[in-house]
């Protein structure tokens, strides 16, 4: 496919919210009319697009969208999302124009280049000649991962689908956490420790599994609340040191999320650093800041010096996926 658009909608495509703007392929950082909808409150992505475009037809020349889940042959099932995305289902919904898929993290490792340093915050420093491969982990609803290749010159992001790889558990407390979930899911996967609804399988767990007791004031406020909001009740809760049993969830969210960082980056060799994305990141920053996320990232047997080599950097621009899909439009259109 090739076009010659220089205004473009892109998108960024999340199972509980989806944002979406105008771009100018020649200025990445540079969004126009952005919007974020409920990805919920619309039965397909064609039709979510489409009510945005509505009012913007004459604009649009060509869309690129970050989409969660494996993209093949323009298409992809969901994760996290009752929906199948076609790119020619897209592209009918705009009148025409050309429509571009890409994994959601890829369009996420696309965007890191048009960051400015002020849009990190480092949690390890690590070597000061550090190059080579790089590592992506984004915890929201779900948790993705994607890899960087650095082909000698620059960084070549790539898609993957390793937040969906089975949970390693590592203790008596983790074993039967393992247990817990697979009475709920079956399979269990990182996903399900270290994204948003990870951090509420842990509460849960901590609650019905372990016994801890529930602050009346958090357990109404969970009642209250829906199934996506309980992350941030939760996360809110321990960092404001309100509930104990809240401020557990986090620290072994952050344990979780650390620990699995750490084997991405080996399996990787993610020797050029490892990125922090996704909307949890940013909320819970002070602790990761800790040292919690680090101790587990870092505790690898034989190769922790490698470890502590590596750089590793959360992302604090939430924008990010958006410059992504620009770049790539601008790059592969």
């Amino acid at each position: 496919m090739a076009w010659c658009a220089k205004v473009i909608l892109v998108g960024d495509i999340g199972g509980t919210k989806a944002a979406l703007a105008l771009a100018d392929v020649a200025r990445p950082r540079v969004l126009e009319e952005r919007t974020t909808v409920a990805s919920a409150d619309h039965a397909s992505a064609a039709e979510l697009v489409g009510a945005y475009a509505e009012a913007r037809r004459g604009k649009i020349q060509a869309a690129c969208l970050g989409v969660p889940g494996p993209v093949i042959g323009g298409a992809v099932k969901a994760t996290n999302l009752p929906w199948i995305i076609r790119a020619e289902d897209v592209a009918q919904r705009l009148g025409g124009v050309p429509v571009m898929l890409l994994n959601d993290l890829e369009a996420f490792g696309w965007g890191l280049p048009a960051l400015p340093p002020e849009s990190f915050a480092v949690l390890q420093e690590g070597a000061k000649d550090a190059q080579g491969n790089g590592a992506l982990i984004a915890a929201g609803t779900g948790l993705g991962e994607a890899g960087l290749f650095w082909d000698g010159t620059r960084h070549r992001p790539f898609a993957s689908e390793g937040g969906h790889e089975d949970f390693a558990p590592r203790t008596a407390r983790e074993i039967r956490l393992l247990e817990f979930l697979a009475k709920r899911y079956g399979h269990v996967s990182w996903e399900r420790v270290a994204s948003g609804g990870g951090l509420l399988n842990l509460f849960e767990f901590l609650r019905d599994g372990e016994g801890l007791p529930v602050p009346p004031a958090l357990a109404e406020a969970l009642e209250r609340a829906t199934a996506t909001q309980d992350p941030a009740l939760i996360s809110a809760a321990a960092l404001a040191e309100r509930a104990p049993i809240a401020v557990e969830a986090l620290d072994l969210f952050a344990h979780f999320l650390g620990a699995e960082a750490g084997n991405l980056a080996l399996k990787l060799k993610a020797t050029g650093g490892v990125y922090l994305g996704g909307g949890i990141a940013p909320k819970v920053l002070p602790k990761l800041q800790d040292g919690t996320f680090m101790a587990a990232f870092v505790d690898k047997g034989r190769f922790a010096d490698l470890m502590r080599a590596i750089p590793v950097r959360v992302v604090l621009d939430t924008e990010t996926a958006l410059y992504g899909a620009t770049r790539y439009a601008a790059e592969n259109g």
